[in-house]
């Protein structure tokens, strides 16, 4: 039976890749955009992904370059989107979306954005240090009991991975016990009780770790602050006032159509599986939300020039620490490689990237349908860096946070 990595259980991980050579392919073809299924609420969605392209020699460069790492990385769907004002977009999809049937993949596919849900967790957070309910750093004592060494870390300690708890998914028992029934439901206490178990690593602010206990106690500080779900303050005060319609928090495995079938390695046997009705509830505050490719690209510069916060708090936000990986530094509960800022996510089955470059005020955004690793690396930081290397080569996506 093949182990399967704690590590590859993050709701996030994000992995150093080099540009994969280029070979000879016939280019990405453009799949015909499927008409959105809004979320509960939200109206129809309307609109052009892309109603200018970035040139006949750019667009095509991009598709050889696509395909190319699509193929290479055996990466069964693929969207992508970029948005470059002044130059033009790109938005593609190839590849299919479910090995069953064949179907292509398509650009309006709902998707797991695993670990980009940290950056909505955690603008919740700092919308709550604007309106003065909570400090950075105040100690997770004053607002969740039981923490080890809780006296001593802050909600600021656990936002920029620097608190020294045990990851819960590192726990073998964790890994066990998902893997074994993957569409069980998991609560908050449960999966921290996991980590709660080992001891910390080291002492809060010393060094970086990723790690998603942090994110899971700063959902529980929403929550015991503002008297709502996670699920509700989200909705509320991100999503709709960033301007989102397909975006949300899911009480359990509930995915709403459109989306494409995920497929994922991280099994007890090792073997690749449909993980498409694989519940996330473990990931909660940590990587459990649902989003589609329009949101992505409208929350990417919501979330990279503070749309949402004072200036002074998204101040903070950005004030990245080194993370030990060249090229990525780490803020609050936000990423910046080679100066692209955002986030991106992986579980099981489903693979996204969500970042904004403010010097040339692009937006990039990936949706993969898997998370299996490619020599050690992530499918989607190969995507990513391979596009960045045609489009900003000042620019080159890295994404490294976190070893495989």
């Amino acid at each position: 039976m093949r182990r399967t990595s704690p590590r590859r259980l993050l709701a996030a991980t994000l992995l150093v890749a080099s540009v994969l050579a280029p070979i000879t392919t016939a280019p990405a073809t453009a799949v015909p955009a499927v008409p959105a299924v809004p979320a509960p609420g939200a109206g129809p969605h309307h609109g052009d992904d892309c109603p200018h392209g970035l040139g006949p020699a750019l667009s095509a460069k991009l598709d050889r370059t696509v395909e190319d790492v699509r193929k290479q990385a055996g990466i069964p769907g693929l969207v992508v989107g970029l948005w470059m004002p002044g130059k033009g977009c790109y938005v593609r999809a190839t590849g299919i979306a479910d090995k069953a049937t064949g179907r292509p993949m398509f650009t309006d596919t709902y998707t797991r954005i695993g670990s980009v849900t940290k950056t909505f967790t955690v603008t919740a957070l700092l919308e709550l240090v604007d309106q003065g309910k909570v400090g950075l750093d105040d100690p997770i004592d004053t607002y969740v009991r039981g923490v080890p060494n809780g006296d001593k870390i802050t909600l600021r300690h656990l936002a920029e991975m620097r608190s020294g708890l045990f990851p819960y998914t590192s726990d073998p028992d964790f890994i066990h016990d998902l893997l074994s029934e993957p569409e069980r439901a998991f609560n908050p206490w449960e999966v921290l009780s996991y980590g709660y178990r080992h001891a910390n690593t080291f002492e809060p602010g010393a060094k970086f770790e990723y790690c998603n206990s942090n994110l899971t106690l700063l959902g529980l500080v929403v929550e015991k602050v503002t008297g709502q779900t996670l699920a509700d303050v989200i909705r509320t005060h991100v999503v709709r006032p960033a301007g989102l319609r397909h975006s949300f928090l899911p009480e359990g495995a509930e995915f709403p159509e459109p989306h494409a079938h995920g497929y994922s390695n991280q099994t007890l046997s090792g073997a690749v599986e449909d993980t498409t009705d694989w519940n996330p509830s473990w990931a909660w505050a940590a990587g459990g939300m649902i989003s589609n490719l329009q949101d992505l690209r409208r929350w990417a510069p919501v979330l990279a020039t503070g749309k949402l916060l004072s200036p002074e708090t998204q101040a903070q936000r950005l004030k990245t620490l080194p993370t030990g990986f060249p090229g990525t530094t780490y803020g609050l509960g936000i990423l910046e490689t080679n100066g692209w800022i955002g986030h991106n996510g992986s579980l099981p089955g489903y693979e996204t990237v969500t970042v904004y470059l403010p010097q040339e005020k692009a937006t990039l955004v990936l949706i993969l349908n898997t998370d299996s690793l490619v020599d050690g690396q992530e499918p989607s930081t190969l995507v990513a860096r391979a596009i960045t290397s045609v489009v900003t080569p000042d620019h080159v996506y890295a994404g490294k946070v976190v070893s495989p």
